[in-house]
């Protein structure tokens, strides 16, 4: 039987057929108001944050997801550590640039999802399948959701420097050591601390509430992404003080990760990655 080799204007005819299905389905995953299947918030306790940080070493050392971590996430450290390094004008801001990962982290993670969800499913975990999610319906609402905490990371970012200048700027330090002398030594630095920690912890919150169980529930589900973030606050409502407690863990484990020139972040940011795909397996019904 003959067979009929497409030209290439056949070719591109289904390319562009493939990739408009792929777009509507992208929007409808973004604008979907889910009114029908709104998800419901469990009741979590303190047992579910210790089960979630287990399963996520669990999935840590089956998909060697630090492995990931290394080839992807470093060199965008690396290049922001050299830039600062360069300039004293951003010493100042990179204690705020790394607590800020707690910000974006949600976003970094995202193929981490994706990894403990086939682990779920009975499949063989390869860290390649982390890019999975650029093929799902829902990477535009992602991507949406990514900017929206990238701009609040920015923010972050614009009302440390302000804090700064108000305190022991507005000219830049002379020495990463005369910096941490006035930081820890005098007036303006303790208030430049406190404030910068109180500031910074409204801006935690806030990315807290939005993305908390959101990134993986777009994953998971065809809700779109106000449905997925009404649900990430509707969680944090119902259980403010665990939700809370996951943030204080999130942020502490984060802050120890970066000591040793950021090297803990390795372990740290893949296990947490992988811990709340299963803490929203338990937060949401």
């Amino acid at each position: 039987m003959a067979k009929t080799i497409g030209n290439p204007l056949s070719w591109l005819l289904q390319g562009a057929e493939t990739t408009g299905h792929h777009i509507s389905e992208t929007v409808g995953e973004m604008g979907s108001d889910g009114v029908k299947s709104m998800p419901k918030a469990r009741k979590l306790t303190m047992d579910d944050i210790i089960h979630s940080l287990a399963a996520g070493l669990e999935d840590f050392a089956a998909c060697r997801s630090d492995a990931m971590f290394l080839v992807l996430f470093y060199p965008i450290i690396g290049i922001a550590l050299i830039v600062m390094s360069l300039s004293m004008n951003l010493l100042p801001l990179i204690v705020p640039m790394i607590m800020g990962f707690a910000i974006l982290g949600p976003v970094a993670a995202v193929g981490l999802y994706e990894m403990s969800s086939r682990r779920e499913a009975g499949f063989e975990p390869r860290w390649m399948d982390a890019f999975g999610v650029i093929r799902s319906p829902a990477f535009g609402a992602i991507l949406v959701l990514g900017l929206y905490l990238a701009a609040l990371f920015i923010i972050w970012l614009v009302a440390a420097d302000m804090i700064y200048s108000r305190t022991l700027g507005p000219e830049p330090p002379e020495s990463i050591a005369s910096f941490a002398a006035a930081v820890l030594t005098t007036r303006e630095g303790w208030i430049m601390a406190i404030t910068g920690s109180a500031v910074g912890a409204v801006f935690a919150f806030a990315a807290l509430a939005m993305s908390l169980v959101s990134f993986p529930l777009l994953m998971d589900r065809h809700v779109g992404l106000p449905v997925a973030v009404a649900t990430s606050i509707k969680v944090l409502r119902k259980n403010p003080l665990v939700c809370m407690t996951w943030g204080v863990i999130v942020g502490a484990s984060i802050a120890v990760g970066s000591i040793p020139f950021l090297a803990g972040l390795i372990i740290v940011v893949p296990v947490l990655g992988h811990a709340t795909w299963h803490l929203y397996r338990r937060a949401v019904d």
